[in-house]
Formats: structure tokens, sequence, C-alpha cells
């Protein structure tokens, strides 16, 4: 079950994106006067799906800013993502920035994350996303990162049991656990990151700051999705995060098959909870497998090529017993932090166990 309880405190603040006109105008300014003299005066990850292309629409035909737009190449995008950045991005005559990682390195800690049992297979891809924008900032000495995060589609977060004994994405001590106890080649290239770093050196030392201006906007999912197809040709893809192949793969049938949980159940209960989806409607897509049993058989041999492993043993580590280990982590420090940011009134997504 999604822990419901927090959710008016939410709501009532965020106010479905209403009167923040105020709170909006001042970010755009600071933005605008500490990118002074600079070529860029943000930077904004695009990833080919519906949240972070309108962002990038309303950064440039509605605020008017000047972002660096980089995407994180880990090898796993579909065409529909790659279509949709390039019509964003043409359209609106920007230049799109490209982070090729080291594919070796990638398919290396990808495997090694299945051999691990947990849940957590995203992580190689999350983790060099958060790293690699961080970096990026610092080497372009913006002050602004622009992150897509939304209330109205992300008001709760996936319950912490999912994921086991995992570490947070974030976690650059547990991916280099993962790394060193089940990687065959050496991880050189790869950008790691950390808590520390990320939510406390970025803001408070060198002054960069991650922003959720999506919040601060009037929005639903279907205003996002017509106004990015009526305007450029937008493909919409079907459910959440699923124009990148190996997400699609883990969300649409790992997990609910070796794992018992759908992603789904959050997706929907931020639509209910924000008056977009009605509880029925929601019951009704629970219904329904997220793919067919072609479409899940086609990503499996998709997959399992793309790690030069046979479908066999992909097979294998999704049929292995539910993981005991533990690795070093940054968990407590991870919790603590989440638990201090709510208080703060800086974390602004709901979390259950």
């Amino acid at each position: 079950m999604i822990d419901t309880s927090d959710k008016y405190n939410i709501l009532q603040v965020w106010n479905y994106g209403e009167g923040h006109e105020a709170e909006l105008a001042h970010l755009l300014s600071d933005i605008r006067r500490k990118g002074q003299g600079r070529d860029y005066d943000c930077i904004l990850g695009l990833s080919g799906g519906l949240d972070s292309c309108y962002m990038l629409h309303l950064a440039v035909k509605s605020w008017g800013l000047r972002p660096y737009v980089l995407h994180i190449d880990c090898g796993w995008d579909l065409p529909v993502a790659q279509e949709n950045m390039r019509c964003v991005c043409e359209k609106l005559g920007i230049e799109l920035h490209v982070k090729t990682m080291n594919w070796e390195e990638m398919r290396e800690m990808q495997k090694a994350f299945f051999r691990t049992g947990l849940s957590c297979l995203d992580h190689p891809q999350d983790h060099c996303f958060i790293a690699v924008i961080d970096e990026c900032a610092r080497t372009l000495g913006v002050k602004y990162i622009l992150n897509g995060y939304n209330i109205c589609t992300e008001l709760f977060s996936n319950p912490r049991s999912w994921f086991q004994a995992a570490g947070y994405a974030g976690d650059g001590s547990f991916v280099k656990a993962v790394c060193r106890k089940y990687c065959d080649i050496p991880i050189r290239d790869y950008v790691f990151t950390s808590g520390l770093r990320h939510k406390i050196w970025m803001p408070y030392v060198w002054g960069i700051k991650t922003v959720n201006p999506l919040n601060l906007v009037p929005l639903t999912k279907r205003k996002m999705t017509e106004t990015l197809t009526h305007e450029y040709g937008f493909t919409a893809y079907g459910q959440k995060h699923f124009e990148d192949m190996l997400t699609k793969f883990l969300e649409g049938w790992w997990h609910p098959t070796r794992f018992g949980y759908d992603t789904r159940e959050v997706q929907t209960a931020s639509l209910v909870m924000t008056g977009q989806m009605t509880q029925e409607e929601a019951e009704a897509m629970m219904q329904q497998p997220a793919l067919t049993d072609e479409e899940a058989s086609e990503l499996f041999a998709q997959v399992a090529q793309k790690l030069e492993v046979s479908e066999k043993q992909l097979k294998a580590w999704h049929d292995m017993p539910m993981s005991t280990e533990t690795f070093s982590s940054q968990r407590g420090l991870y919790q603590w932090g989440i638990k201090v940011f709510t208080w703060l009134g800086l974390e602004k997504r709901i979390r259950s166990n």
C-alpha cells in the first residue's frame, strides 16, 4: 500500500502550481543574474521523456533562459527518446550536447548489479546522471541545475521496502562496493559522486543549486503531452520512463515478475491524488500488465543481446534467490538527510517504507 498520510501538506503548499508567480520570478531573475557574462545561465538534463522536454520548452520559450542542454547516453536510449530530443531541440534552435558513457564499463556495471540479486538495477544509469550533470555544472561555472521532478506526476516516491538493502542512487559508496565485488574489469571512466557532495557541497559550498521549476507553474500530464505533441511532434511512449530500454524492461516486466511490485502503483497514486485520474481508472490500468507477453519477450532478448549474455543467463539472474547481501553504503546518512530536508520543507515528496 502507498502511504498517503502526508499528501495534504504537500498539496496545500504546491496548490497545483498556482500562486507561485513571485517565487518563479525571483528564481528566474537569480538564474539570469548569476548567468550574466557566461554562455549559459543554467544546465538542463534532457532524457527525451515528457518532463525534461516540457521543462526545456518552458525554459526557452516562456522563461527566456539560456540552458546548456545535456543528454547522458548510457547506451539504453530507445529511438523514441532520440527522436523526441531531436525534434524539440531543433524547433527551439538549441544545441544538444551529448555525453556518451564508456559502454564497456556501463555494460560491466550493469551485469554486476544483476549479479547482486537486488532490485536497484537502474543505479549504474541513475548515479552517473547525477554525477555527470553536477560535474558539468562546475566545469561551466553555472549556478543552477534545472531538474524535471514535479509533484504533478511524482507526488509519491517508490516505497523504501521495494529496494531491500540497496543504497540510494546517489550513493557512490554503494555503487563502488558493488563494482569492487562483481565487476570483472576496472571502472576508470565512469563518474562517481556522493550524497554529501550532491546535497551539501554543491549547493552550500560551491553555490550550485538544483531546482524544480515545474512545481512553480500550473501543470498536468495531459497539458505537457498536448503542448509537446502540438508544437514539436513529440511522440508519447506510454508508461513513465518507458523511453529507456532498460528501465522499460525493469519496470514493465522484471520488477513485477521477480519482486512482485509494479511502479504503476506509485505513478497512478500520484495522478489520482492530484486529480488527474480517477481511482476506477487507476484500478482498471493495474488490471492489465504493463507489457504484453510479446513485448516482454522481445525486450528480454534485446537486453540480453545488449549485455552480451545468453538469455539463459539473464533468466538465471531473474530466478536466483533473493539477495541477503549487504554492501558498504551511506543509507543511514541519506535517511537522516531526507528527514532533515523534509522538516525544512526542502524535500517535497511523499516517502513510505
